[in-house]
């Protein structure tokens, strides 16, 4: 497969035009034209990209990448080590932030819903807003009504990682809320939206308060381990469509 030709696949797929995002989405660094083998991950760390050049990936895919808005512009230290090994090496570096966060098929949100049973049934945005395609929380109707000490054994197993509980085990819950990775600040708009839950990855010290004066659950279930499956989904949709190896690679990270 040409560079190129998969550079303007996944910018089409992803839809990255309709994103206003906190970095580039697409092609980050060049490498070689020709690409046989796709890595996938979450972060492109250097031990990620060492496990994807050792398996003798020609492209990489992950969904936190590089030059965020407000770092550094310097090229030193741990960002120079990582920008090396990729030059170094002609290793492609695609990245999708937002953009593989809200794809309704790819998309780590909706693939973290599939692997808990929840399928989105409505979308809003950080205001409350309904409906847009780019809008990343999501929401769901259990069919039959649940505990949050059971919900969040389900989570704990699905996940194979323990989250953090903000309730009462005993607390109701039927709708459920959920934005994958960093997304504390969309739980104001769930509770407003009447959800008994919100799930993310991270959690910050207000939002603590809020679940408990709103007597609304929250799950802090990593940051790391709630976007893992996005990366996933994209790859074998490209092994799928193109005559292209895949492998995800999975660098452990407990945050």
């Amino acid at each position: 497969m040409d560079r190129i030709e998969l550079e303007l696949y996944l910018n089409g797929l992803l839809q990255v035009g309709k994103f206003k995002d906190y970095c580039p989405n697409g092609l980050q660094v060049e490498g070689r034209r020709k690409i046989e083998k796709i890595a996938t991950g979450v972060t492109a760390s250097q031990a990620f990209l060492e496990a994807a050049l050792d398996w003798g990936a020609d492209a990489v895919i992950v969904h936190h990448g590089y030059f965020w808005k407000n770092e550094n512009p310097v090229v030193t230290g741990q960002k120079y080590r990582r920008l090396r090994t990729l030059l170094r090496h002609d290793l492609n570096l695609f990245a999708y932030h937002l953009p593989l966060d809200a794809h309704p098929e790819v998309g780590n949100n909706v693939q973290l819903g599939q692997r808990l049973g929840w399928i989105v049934d409505s979308r809003i945005d950080a205001d409350g807003n309904p409906g847009g395609e780019t809008d990343l929380l999501c929401m769901t109707t259990l069919s039959l009504p649940t505990t949050l000490e059971a919900l969040a054994a389900q989570v704990g197993r699905v996940l194979n990682r323990e989250p953090l509980v903000i309730g009462e085990p005993d607390w109701a819950v039927r709708r459920v809320a959920w934005c994958t990775g960093g997304a504390q600040g969309y739980f104001d708009a769930a509770v407003n939206a009447g959800a008994d839950v919100y799930l993310s990855g991270e959690i910050s010290e207000s939002t603590v308060h809020l679940a408990r004066e709103s007597e609304v659950g929250y799950l802090a279930a990593g940051h790391h381990a709630t976007e893992r499956y996005g990366v996933q989904a994209l790859g074998q949709h490209l092994s799928d469509t193109f005559d292209v190896e895949y492998l995800f690679i999975d660098i452990d990270n407990p945050v």
